[in-house]
């Protein structure tokens, strides 16, 4: 019986019980026994109880991305999909993550890391980018193009987590999805607002996801080899997003890994599987039969 354990507390629970849900319909079309199991952080004990062969890990942020159920599965020997608790650790740090990647040939963005309570100016120009260093869906992230400003973001940041202040990169974003360790076709995601922030992610239908994006080969092909390079420094396994910002001189810059992307209607990875001849459901049993 397959446990598609979803819910959790982050502030991405809402996603995640709409890309558990989607899941689970998937598995129950296609002749997969399982059961849907909103965690709420306190109630594991219950899954305990249950006959689980192996658990589809669909919880978005905190506890599910940062390594907590996948400490726990180990634990007890249960096999689950996705990446192992050690590298969903360190990719959930959006610093940490971006450290580990700085003897590789790989643009990086300058950035600081302000703790909750401490008001660092950079020392780098702006604009920046201020953002929890522990959230997803572009959660309390903010554009800043004046000093003046910084502290609002970064208390806002703080709500959720220390803040990583990051030179904005003026240019378009760009995301590509892994499955089974091969880069799947890059998708161009053009916002009508001024960034892809939560609202545009899973509110707004005037976002535009152009697949196979509309860009030279020769920049896809680096994108996807960059994807293929990150997503094994850090680790990774199975499945996964790595997100870019391409600059105005075509030179893509890392902006963060998804270790466990949305599977909505919305969601990216879904999107770039169905371009490369994927259903839904063949895609969620290519992720379950990974691990």
């Amino acid at each position: 019986m397959i446990a598609v354990v979803m819910g959790g507390n982050s502030a991405e629970r809402e996603v995640s019980l709409e890309s558990g849900s989607a899941v689970y319909e998937a598995l129950i079309t296609s002749g997969v026994s399982a059961f849907k199991f909103d965690w709420n952080g306190d109630n594991l004990d219950e899954l305990w109880k249950k006959e689980i062969s192996k658990v589809f890990i669909i919880l978005h942020g905190r506890g599910g991305e940062d390594g907590q159920i996948q400490h726990e599965l180990e634990k007890r020997n249960i096999p689950y999909t996705g990446s192992d608790s050690s590298s969903s650790r360190l990719c959930m740090d959006k610093s940490k993550s971006k450290d580990a990647l700085r003897n590789l040939d790989i643009l990086l963005s300058d950035s600081i890391v302000a703790k909750k309570g401490e008001f660092l100016t950079p020392n780098f120009a702006g604009p920046w980018a201020v953002k929890p260093v522990q959230e997803g869906s572009s959660i309390g992230i903010s554009k800043v193009t004046s000093a003046d400003n910084l502290q609002d973001a970064l208390e806002n940041a703080w709500k959720y987590d220390d803040a990583l202040i990051e030179k904005w990169i003026v240019g378009s974003e760009y995301t590509v999805g892994i499955l089974n360790n091969a880069a799947l076709p890059v998708i161009h995601i053009k916002p009508q607002e001024n960034f892809y922030d939560y609202n545009a992610k899973y509110i707004s239908n005037a976002t535009e996801f152009i697949c196979p994006a509309d860009i030279a080969p020769e920049l896809s092909n680096i994108l996807q080899q960059q994807a293929i390079e990150i997503f094994n420094k850090l680790g990774c396994k199975d499945w996964g997003r790595v997100d870019f910002i391409v600059d105005q001189n075509n030179k893509p810059y890392f902006l963060e890994i998804n270790t466990v992307p949305g599977m909505t209607s919305h969601s990216l990875v879904p999107t770039a599987a169905k371009s490369n001849g994927l259903t839904f459901e063949n895609l969620v049993l290519e992720i379950l039969n990974a691990s």
